[in-house]
């Protein structure tokens, strides 16, 4: 309905007019045990008790507004004392309030609904044990899901929780709580706004430790530190290890932003069906329970949520503290917390090697989103909600934090965090814009940060940099300059402060080190780098060596040539993560075939001592042979990934994490009956792999493609789901059932996720993976015509996230042909007044297929 797309200038209205005092919100929680599934009489949904009581000044007396609620019903709204009629006042998703004066006191009684989306207050029942678990996730707007309330970020205010919940329950919020007369009421907040309120019921297990800081002038913090999970993952959760991160992060953030935590406690909740990676709810930060470890990882996970937990304490600062105005500066906090995650592991943590993984994985990311249509500035136009919605994507993320890298490398590192120490004094607990934070970084960098942010954060693209290497008489280098380049779409040529390095083999045929380097500002087309006229010829030119810009990566002729022969021989891991990253670009560019691509990793992969940098390239690999390989080369190119993956598992160390990510790897391409037979072996033990031990979460990796080939039926499944009858084993289940290759079982899937709403948004993921197996493409063939005439009726009648979910994971990209490109264009044509967002994610989605099309054609050109 409309009135839930808040719009920006709705939301500058009423920011104009109204300034909010506090909040009172009072949830009776009861409800969420007992009843049968699903919800109420006659499938009507489960819901809640929720009183608000909102006080609020109004600058215009006598003037209306509204106030925001997606409820089934609301029992009594008082304003002012004055009684209304909920069916007058209240049209499903806003409260309308008329004749307002300079004070006022909103009550508002009304029944919420619990969530099976994710979005809201979430209900889950453990399949394992039956216990209910709640807890909340509202970014960018679903607070209004759970009380009233003004849903946009610059109308911040003090919040002040109660909760009464079943008996045995613990209930955790913002503030710091107490059991008073069976109600759990909770510390006062600072002013924060609405998005980053958080609840948290249940029979947690939860742990307890704390930190202390002593400052320069003799002040001492202490901060309560807590960490919870279900019961059922007790027994795998490394709450010592999260405690150690978290320890570590303050001590860093105290050290660089010298301004103290300011929420009081720091519990960390990991929870069940998580849409998100985390959420940065001060004081209360939610995570998907993925990060707790239920089987052998590599340390690429624990990086990982080293990484998430480092980037959510940073909000406490980047988007708690100081919030931006409206989602156009999204940015503000997200590009923010994402730089320091990385920014703090490496500086705090024992992933000394974070940036590494930045490089090559979160840039990807980044490249990915800058190239599509619907690519946008750093600082976005943001004209409603599910705009904002959708704006949470590679170029805010992951494109703004590689900026922010390339701002501390332009401004220096010591100014930049001056001006952030500056930027939080002067703005606590307030809203910002993009000009707010770049005064403070002109005053201590001496910078003109006006002409780099229109250059870097107000447009949109992503530049391509190129070595040109003239050599004289001697073989030396006589010149060497770096071209930029743009596309026609987005032609503007950036400031680079970028480092050049040369390589060389030494003695001519060993390792590739490098033996010379010069930092440039390169701008416009084409930048002389004098300080290496006179080297020696470079065997390896790599622009932008140390990864201190934003840019696609290109070689000349000499440098590719070099890397065909010798990429593994290069020594320092950086710089053969950026040589991989950009090979991977080229790839997706179509300007290097799929196959050749897929060469380079059998040839060098098994030398890559980065495990991180290992493990996308295997996602890398199989993507080229899915998306970008010749169609007719697929099944020799899947069958020689196997056969490479298969040696390097044999060859790996006994036991190590190489092993452990070969061994998935070879899981995902498995095709022949050989490599299906020894992943039979090796779950029922009449195959071994000397060290690979075949855990549960192993065993259902390798039951995925067995499933998907048609070599384990239901009745293996439900066994399985036996052995592990627990969340995290039904979600596997689930994937493996909507795998295996049968028009029936393609048709199930479809009409659980299409038809239906009775999946929670962790099972409609899940199904929607199980659906699209690359293996079986003609059993997919029928369901081109159903998306399109589905997509619609889709997004207007289910939430934004499984809309999401359901646009994104069942278009029909791999139905790869000019007709499905047709199809889409058709659709698109016939549906010019269609939500923009909703035609956002079929254009991405297009662009995609557009580009696999692309490759393919590539890829047999190259084949001859």
């Amino acid at each position: 309905m409309p009135g839930e797309n808040l719009s920006r200038d709705e939301a500058q209205e009423r920011a104009a007019l109204l300034s909010v005092d506090s909040y009172d919100v009072f949830l009776d929680l009861r409800s969420a045990v007992g009843e049968t599934e699903p919800g109420g009489p006659a499938g009507e949904p489960r819901t809640f008790r929720s009183v608000t009581t909102l006080r609020f000044r109004c600058a215009e007396p006598g003037a209306a507004s509204f106030a925001d609620l997606i409820a089934p019903s609301v029992t009594a709204v008082s304003l002012n004392g004055r009684d209304l009629d909920p069916g007058e006042v209240f049209d499903g998703s806003r409260i309308r309030l008329e004749d307002l004066a300079a004070e006022n006191e909103l009550v508002l009684d009304a029944q919420c609904a619990y969530s099976r989306t994710g979005e809201g207050m979430h209900r889950f029942v453990d399949p394992e044990d039956g216990e209910v678990y709640l807890y909340t996730q509202y970014e960018p707007a679903d607070a209004r899901r759970v009380f009233a309330n003004f849903e946009q970020p610059d109308l911040k205010a003090p919040f002040r929780f109660e909760a009464r919940a079943p008996e045995g329950w613990t209930v955790w919020s913002n503030g710091a709580g107490e059991l008073v007369d069976g109600v759990w009421k909770f510390a006062g907040t600072k002013p924060i706004s609405t998005y980053i309120t958080a609840v948290v019921a249940g029979p947690y297990h939860y742990v307890t430790d704390s930190y202390s800081r002593t400052f320069d002038d003799g002040t001492k913090l202490e901060i309560p530190l807590g960490a919870m999970c279900r019961k059922g993952l007790a027994p795998h959760f490394d709450a010592d290890d999260v405690f150690l991160v978290t320890k570590q992060g303050l001590d860093f953030f105290h050290d660089h932003f010298d301004y103290p935590y300011p929420f009081g406690k720091y519990d960390q909740a990991f929870v069940p069906e998580y849409n998100l990676g985390a959420m940065e709810n001060p004081g209360l930060v939610t995570f998907r329970e993925e990060y707790i470890f239920r089987g052998k990882v590599t340390q690429t996970s624990y990086e990982a949520r080293a990484n998430v937990i480092l980037h959510e304490m940073a909000h406490m600062w980047f988007g708690d503290l100081v919030t931006m105005v409206w989602w156009d500066d999204l940015w503000l906090k997200e590009s923010f917390a994402d730089f320091m995650g990385t920014f703090a592991n490496v500086g705090a943590t024992r992933f000394t090697d974070a940036w590494i993984t930045f490089a090559n994985r979160r840039k990807a990311w980044a490249y990915r989103a800058d190239q599509l249509p619907s690519t946008h500035p750093i600082t976005a136009d943001i004209r409603d909600l599910q705009d904002a919605k959708l704006n949470f994507d590679g170029i805010t993320y992951a494109k703004g934090a590689s900026v922010l890298k390339q701002l501390v490398a332009y401004a220096g590192q010591d100014a930049f965090l001056e001006g952030a120490r500056r930027y939080f004094k002067r703005n606590a607990y307030g809203n910002t814009r993009l000009g707010d934070l770049l005064s403070a970084l002109e005053e201590t960098s001496g910078r003109d940060m006006t002409a780099w942010s229109r250059s870097w954060l107000q447009t949109a693209g992503v530049n391509s940099l190129t070595p040109q290497v003239i050599l004289d008489a001697e073989g030396r280098v006589a010149e060497l300059a770096v071209l930029q380049e743009a596309p026609e779409s987005h032609p503007e040529l950036r400031p680079h402060r970028a480092a050049v390095g040369l390589y060389r083999r030494e003695g001519g045929t060993g390792p590739l080190v490098r033996y010379a380097r010069a930092e440039a500002d390169v701008d416009g087309p084409r930048t002389i780098v004098a300080e290496l006229a006179g080297a020696e010829a470079p065997a390896l030119v790599l622009v932008n060596d140390d990864d201190l810009t934003y840019c696609k990566i290109r070689f000349d002729e000499g440098s590719l040539a070099t890397l065909r022969d010798a990429l593994g021989e290069i020594t320092d891991p950086l710089a053969r993560a950026l040589c991989w990253s950009a090979l991977w670009n080229l790839t997706r560019d179509a300007i290097v075939p799929a196959r050749d691509f897929i060469g380079l990793v059998l040839r060098f992969a098994g030398r890559e001592s980065d495990i991180g940098v290992l493990q996308m390239l295997h996602a890398w690999a199989n993507s080229a042979l899915v998306n970008y390989a010749a169609p007719d080369w697929r099944e020799e190119g899947g069958a020689l990934l196997a056969e490479g993956a298969l040696k390097e598992l044999r060859l790996a160390e006994p036991g190590g994490e190489h092993q452990l990510a070969w061994a998935r790897f070879f899981a995902v391409v498995a095709s022949g009956e050989a490599d299906l037979q020894l992943l039979q072996g090796l779950l029922d033990g009449t195959a071994k792999i000397d060290g690979l031990e075949v855990d549960q979460e192993l065993r259902w990796a390798f039951l995925e493609p067995l499933a998907a080939r048609g070599a384990a039926d239901e009745s293996v499944l439900a066994a399985e789901l036996a052995r592990d009858d627990t969340a995290s084993g039904k979600r596997h289940q689930v994937r493996c059932l909507a795998s295996r290759p049968s028009a029936a079982v393609k048709a199930q899937a479809w009409a659980a996720v299409v038809e239906s709403d009775a999946l929670s948004n962790a099972l409609v993921e899940a199904t929607i993976s199980g659906f699209g197996q690359p293996s079986r493409r003609d059993l997919l063939a029928p369901y081109t015509a159903k998306y399109f005439a589905a997509i619609d009726r889709v997004w207007a009648e289910r939430s934004i996230q499984i809309g999401m979910d359901v646009i994104r994971g069942l278009f029909p990209s791999l139905q790869d042909s000019p007709e499905t490109l047709a199809a889409t264009d058709a659709w698109l044509t016939a549906h010019e007044d269609a939500p923009p967002a909703l035609r956002r994610l079929v254009l991405e989605s297009r662009d995609d297929l557009a580009r696999a099309l692309r490759g393919q054609a590539r890829d047999i050109a190259a084949a001859g």
